[in-house]
């Protein structure tokens, strides 16, 4: 992982990790106006309008700047192609943050989450000092989870019924990662 302060971006070896644009919009209410995403994930709204893009992406920066988020646009460092997101939180008296990431459907099964979340846990290790990563994700979406263990996350929990979505209660399933250099 490369990270340039200056233009506030990540690269790995097939991505870049950069702050959203409001160019971004559009891609983004495209991927997110899927029924497979939203069951999937905790927060995003369905429908997913471009207002709801817009809106998403207006704080961003300064979220960014005032270290209390750090959100991303996952897309091909090459050709731009913007493929999902991915942001943590932090909680400074903590010293930790919740990672959480969705690509568009299109792009699922490539590999992007977990480069793109290898390449935020060693950002806040390294650059923001954070004691620890965790995520969390619904038991019906074990490929987050597959995510989170080739990241070096293990296991830390379930929370039974913990989350009520679509009609049904959800079981939640919480990994972490400590920090090594630590």
């Amino acid at each position: 992982m490369f990270y340039s302060k200056t233009d506030k971006t990540l690269a790995t070896d097939r991505l870049l990790l950069r702050l959203f644009k409001e160019t971004d919009a559009q891609q983004v209410s495209h991927y997110c106006n899927n029924y497979n995403l939203y069951k999937s994930t905790l927060n995003l709204p369905y429908p997913y309008t471009l207002d709801c893009a817009l809106t998403w992406i207006a704080n961003h920066e300064k979220h960014y700047d005032l270290d209390k988020m750090y959100e991303f646009a996952i897309t091909d460092k090459q050709s731009g192609q913007l493929y999902g997101a991915i942001g943590i939180s932090n909680h400074h008296q903590y010293q930790h943050g919740e990672i959480a990431y969705w690509i568009g459907e299109e792009h699922w099964g490539k590999g992007y989450a977990t480069e793109a979340a290898k390449a935020l846990i060693d950002f806040v290790f390294t650059e923001k000092n954070y004691h620890r990563v965790y995520a969390r994700y619904f038991k019906s979406n074990p490929a987050s989870g597959r995510i989170m263990e080739k990241c070096g996350m293990h296991y830390e929990g379930t929370l039974k019924d913990h989350i009520y979505k679509n009609g049904t209660f959800e079981d939640i399933i919480f990994y972490g990662i400590i920090n090594p250099l630590t």
